[in-house]
């Protein structure tokens, strides 16, 4: 509880992945990968209730061995390549509403972002209370200017690829543009219900984070890279 506030942590672990089978136990220097962020979230200071959401029994064993809340397996129609993730917070929502346990707010905490730190929850908490909003989503600073990028036609022709403004510019001289990174999904539970996205209408802030923090696991070459940049941030401390 923060200033009145309950927070609920919901983790959303499926078992299916096509592009990196197994990724949410698969190891990530030393512990499954889902464990970073159980841990991270069982840290904070402000969350009331830590639950994973799975269809997988392997998934809810090892969330609950590391002290994660796992009351029910997720049916199928939730854990299909088609499935949203709102429908599956709704889902756990409701089913937690008929036993009667209630929460103001809801953080969503994917397990693929494991460098997001319990200091950056915290932190996300902090900022929905001092900027009175009703919703926080992070961010971080996008790798490339969108102003670069374009669509190509079908004949390979780049001769109106940019915009004549962004000709001969450096990448210092753009304007900085944000993308959401997923490490960090926080919102008032009425308003969620309502608006069915975390991202509101209104009343709702980013969370900046540093691209080093903001890898999202997909592929092979993400958990490595993930991997190293763990290893180099401990021997860093070192």
């Amino acid at each position: 509880m923060y200033k009145n506030k309950t927070f609920l942590a919901i983790i959303p672990a499926r078992s299916g992945s096509k592009r990196l089978p197994g990724k949410n136990t698969l190891d990530l220097n030393g512990k499954p990968l889902i464990v970073w962020t159980i841990e991270a979230a069982l840290k904070s200071k402000y969350i009331d209730k830590v639950f994973v959401s799975t269809d997988d029994q392997g998934i809810a064993d090892i969330s609950e061995k590391y002290g994660a809340n796992v009351p029910f397996l997720r049916p199928d129609i939730l854990a299909t390549d088609e499935s949203n993730t709102i429908s599956t917070v709704l889902y756990l929502l409701n089913e937690l509403d008929e036993c009667n346990e209630k929460y103001s707010h809801i953080i969503l905490l994917q397990p693929t972002s494991p460098l997001r730190t319990t200091k950056d929850i915290d932190n996300s908490i902090e900022l929905l209370q001092d900027s009175d909003s009703d919703a926080v989503v992070s961010v971080c600073e996008a790798e490339h200017s969108p102003l670069w990028c374009n669509k190509i036609p079908k004949d390979g022709d780049l001769s109106n690829f940019l915009d004549e403004s962004v000709l001969n510019k450096r990448s210092q001289d753009l304007d900085t543009y944000y993308r959401l990174n997923g490490s960090i999904y926080l919102c008032n539970i009425k308003r969620l219900l309502k608006e069915k996205t975390f991202l509101l209408k209104s009343d709702c802030i980013a969370y900046k984070m540093k691209q080093e923090r903001s890898i999202d696991i997909d592929n092979k070459l993400d958990l490595l890279q993930a991997e190293a940049q763990m290893k180099y941030s401990q021997g860093f401390k070192k």
